[in-house]
């Protein structure tokens, strides 16, 4: 992989900072026909983008070396990539079984990736150790948890306690 850098010829007199990662080369468009494209994609990728919009978002010291803010990049469009497709994939669960979940203002058929994940927060595993015997307790778990499990492709197990306990097989008895 290639990296390159351009300096910007007077950062002072910009007026925001925008990262342009792509494997476009310049031949085939130029980098402002390409934050163009970017930002017609408002509907898909860009609000997935709102959390870095924050210049300390994008200026850590840490991420020196052009190979770096490259493997961020590419992490960060893989997270977007796999928010994308929880989002996609619980709508159209949703939309074909003609259900809803709660969202941030109500019930709702189309709830983003963000209030997806946020539904699982409430749910809670606790497991403690008595003695050589493994207690493990599930708090929280609501229907609209496996219906997303559901949606998702996920065994329910995930989000169901053990009926007996469990005896610790590193455990030595005396």
């Amino acid at each position: 992989m290639v990296v390159e850098v351009e300096a910007v010829a007077n950062p002072e007199e910009d007026n925001g900072w925008t990262v342009l990662a792509t494997t476009v080369s310049p031949e085939v468009s130029t980098d402002a026909e390409i934050l163009q494209a970017y930002h017609e994609q408002h509907t898909t990728v860009e609000p997935g983008f709102r959390w870095i919009k924050n210049p300390a978002a994008i200026a850590p010291v840490w991420l020196e070396k052009p190979e770096r803010i490259a493997a961020l990049a590419m992490l960060t469009v893989v997270g977007l990539l796999v928010y994308s497709v929880i989002q996609r994939q619980v709508r159209l669960y949703l939309r074909t079984h003609e259900q809803q979940l709660p969202g941030n203002k109500g019930m709702t058929a189309i709830p983003t990736a963000a209030v997806v994940l946020a539904l699982f927060s409430q749910v809670a595993l606790v497991q403690l150790w008595i003695d050589e015997h493994e207690v493990v307790q599930i708090a929280g778990v609501q229907p609209h948890h496996l219906l997303l499990c559901d949606a998702l492709g996920l065994d329910h197990a995930w989000y169901k306690a053990p009926s007996a306990h469990k005896i610790d097989q590193f455990s030595q008895s005396p």
